[in-house]
């Protein structure tokens, strides 16, 4: 085999540079197993070396069915990278493992991609080689046999890459268009509204805390009376919690009305929204 072809083979094993795969068959000795070591070796450190900067930018993937759906972020130091065509190659097949994996992390860094290699060994080849920081990201699967799941993806990239994502469960025994609208107009209205909880009962603590928190500051040199702070302290914090919750949300198709009646205009008794997930990269 000539010196070229063992070039084009070792860059089409590894995804390194052609001048990577050229020093690393001259230190071989003309070696390509040796030589693809000494890259992956490389590949490491040349990754490592990246993982202290910042990677804000990113992809938002989603996978699956209206069964089982799955939605993975992965995060890169650019909106370049972003839709480099090898890192969007890798997010999409990344997310359909991540799916058959249930969003489990361990799980899915140990298995194969298509190429044979380990999803882990993947990644590090692909930070050596487009030269920034990549990294997998938050990861959710909902996955409920008397639900259904809808999506709905903003500023797409290709195909199911985006930079938001959002699936929303309804849990139902019934399967209709009128449930097929409003699972799809409800993930629309996720997006637009980004609540933080299904009711105000769910809202974390920490974040009713902090809501309090700042509230307190703005009406500390207010110079009103302290019954009077303590009833617009509470007013404001009531309407936190509900502009928050997706059940008490204006509809964002009709400002007049809540998602709660929404809910209960279509009148299908065993129609709930069970859970739902957005995430959008940059937040």
């Amino acid at each position: 085999m000539s010196e070229i072809d063992k070039i084009k083979n070792l860059r089409q094993s590894t995804g390194a540079g052609f001048k990577d795969c050229n020093l690393a068959l001259k230190e071989a000795d003309g070696d390509l197993n040796k030589a693809a070591e000494i890259l992956r070796v490389k590949g490491i450190a040349k990754a490592s070396k990246k993982m202290s900067r910042d990677a804000k930018e990113g992809v938002i993937v989603i996978t699956g069915d209206k069964k089982k759906t799955s939605l993975i972020e992965v995060n890169c130091e650019t909106d370049f990278v972003a839709k480099n065509e090898d890192f969007i190659n890798f997010v999409k097949e990344l997310s359909e493992i991540n799916n058959t994996c249930s969003s489990n992390l361990e799980s899915l860094n140990n298995s194969n991609m298509s190429n044979g290699k380990l999803v882990s060994d993947n990644l590090v080849a692909l930070i050596a080689k487009i030269g920034e920081k990549i990294t997998i990201g938050k990861s959710i699967t909902l996955n409920s046999s008397n639900s259904q799941n809808f999506i709905y993806q903003h500023s797409v990239i290709k195909d199911n890459v985006s930079k938001l994502g959002v699936i929303v469960s309804l849990e139902t025994n019934e399967n209709n268009d009128q449930i097929n609208t409003f699972g799809k107009q409800l993930s629309m209205h996720i997006a637009a509204s980004n609540p933080l909880a299904l009711n105000s009962n769910d809202l974390k603590k920490e974040i009713i805390e902090k809501e309090q928190e700042l509230i307190a500051k703005e009406l500390k040199s207010s110079g009103k009376p302290e019954e009077i702070v303590k009833k617009i302290s509470l007013g404001k914090i009531n309407k936190f919690k509900e502009e928050n919750s997706l059940m008490t949300q204006d509809w964002v198709m009709d400002p007049k009305k809540k998602v709660k009646d929404i809910l209960s205009e279509i009148n299908i008794p065993s129609l709930k929204i069970k859970e739902f997930v957005r995430i959008k990269i940059g937040d």
